[in-house]
């Protein structure tokens, strides 16, 4: 932990990209218009060229860095949730009840995202809206498990594993851990998405945060209450 809060640079797998696009300015701009690009277009309509039209460059130097747009979309989904796991480490640093600390892990997967200002180049609003809307597409293909071996997903996995080690704090029997953590962070997203596309499905509005929190929490504590 101490390791993690000394050091505030989020580190993304290494299988994810060819070349660390954090090594260099033209890397860094790469992840920043690719987010605004992404967020404005979709995964679909997003493409190198549009990028490296927006950007000023060519193709061939995106592709240094991401040899497909799917690369890029694992690579900025890893980033969020390493982010997500800087800051629930950081808000939780202390915090001694694993009540207290679940309800602030459940706040940090619902919440609404404030832009980092420790790290510029990323728009982690227009971020959390990628993850929404795309980040399923990241592992629902025929690459899933060659991309597992590669350890694609370890940030995600990692953070599900600290937030369910908390739910095995409040109630060391509960057989399902594991299952509950990644439904409560799929359920974030899809809350939200359903909110504001198909309202049907929820009962929250507008992707309101507050209510999403609230009902996430709600569903944790009673699931697991000894």
């Amino acid at each position: 932990m101490k390791n993690l809060l000394a050091n505030i640079k989020i580190r993304v797998e290494e299988k994810v990209y060819l070349k660390d696009p954090e090594t260099s300015a033209k890397g860094r701009d790469i992840v920043r218009h690719g987010i605004v690009l992404i967020d404005e277009l979709g995964l679909e309509a997003f493409t190198f060229k549009k990028l490296a039209d927006r950007i000023g460059t060519t193709e061939a130097t995106i592709y240094r860095y991401f040899e497909s747009k799917h690369m890029l979309l694992s690579y900025l989904i890893s980033w969020y949730w390493n982010w997500l796991e800087y800051r629930l480490v950081f808000a939780t640093n202390n915090v001694r009840p694993p009540e207290e600390r679940l309800r602030i892990a459940i706040r940090i997967l619902a919440g609404k995202v404030e832009n980092d200002l420790e790290f510029g180049h990323i728009d982690e609003a227009a971020l959390q809206r990628i993850v929404v809307a795309e980040s399923a597409k990241a592992y629902l293909n025929k690459e899933v498990d060659e991309n597992n071996k590669e350890g694609f997903f370890l940030s995600y996995k990692r953070l599900c594993k600290r937030i369910a080690d908390i739910v095995l704090e409040i109630n060391p029997d509960y057989k399902y851990p594991a299952s509950l953590v990644s439904t409560v962070a799929e359920s974030a997203h899809y809350q939200k998405f359903f909110a504001l596309h198909l309202p049907s499905l929820t009962d929250l509005r507008d992707s309101n945060e507050d209510k999403l929190e609230d009902f996430l929490t709600h569903m944790v504590l009673r699931t697991i209450q000894k």
